[in-house]
């Protein structure tokens, strides 16, 4: 009876990167084995173009070869020694865990008028007082309603965003003793007219313009 010795997939060595086949892993450990160097960075080369061949939307990629190189000793777990035109990277720099990034968290309570209000608040205190910054404050409260009415569909007392504006700002903004009054909320919460008025409008001077023709035809 005749045996075949059969190869499994699950026997193979690991492939690093996959994408390039086992037979590429092969030519890459077979090159770490050459014991002439001159041989090597032949073979190097070598592969490295049939890695380009594998890879041609690649070749629009700023640092292609750069790339390239980089994948090669990547394949060869840092063992080929061999000439690269490139600085070699390092198992290092590959494994390195990167910089744990800050989950930006919001420091008010009022999470209904957003981020963006905040910033708005801080540039306003570094503005001279003036005209322009009475106006700058005014035009942040009516938003601060729009937003609050919003979030909450019921009316809101211009003394609330008042109180608001004061503790989102540390104090710094009062306009608690002012005379002004903030828009009122149908302005502030008014509705796009629809296209329907505009529609029927368009309509009826439609209409209108075939019953002259059909009187002009009748003439």
């Amino acid at each position: 009876m005749t045996e075949f010795d059969l190869e499994y997939n699950s026997e193979r060595e690991h492939l690093i990167i996959p994408e390039y086949g086992r037979h590429l892993q092969k030519l890459v450990n077979h090159c770490i084995k050459l014991e002439n160097k001159e041989e090597r960075n032949k073979m190097a080369n070598a592969i490295v173009d049939v890695m380009g061949n594998l890879q041609p939307h690649l070749r629009d990629v700023p640092d292609f070869k750069h790339k390239l190189w980089d994948q090669l000793f990547i394949m060869s777990d840092f063992e080929l020694d061999a000439d690269s035109p490139y600085p070699q990277p390092s198992k290092e720099e590959l494994t390195a865990k990167p910089e744990v990034l800050g989950y930006p968290r919001s420091a008010s309570k009022y999470k209904f008028y957003g981020n963006n209000i905040q910033i708005m608040i801080d540039t306003a205190l570094t503005w001279e007082e003036g005209e322009l910054k009475d106006a700058l404050l005014y035009t942040i409260a009516n938003h601060m309603k729009k937003c609050y009415l919003n979030w909450n569909k019921d009316t809101v007392e211009d003394d609330v965003i008042f109180k608001h504006l004061k503790e989102l700002s540390d104090g710094k903004i009062n306009l608690t003793s002012e005379d002004e009054t903030l828009s009122e909320i149908k302005n502030l919460l008014r509705k796009k007219p629809s296209g329907g008025k505009h529609s029927s409008n368009k309509h009826k001077s439609k209409t209108s313009s075939n019953k002259s023709n059909k009187n002009y035809r009748k003439r």
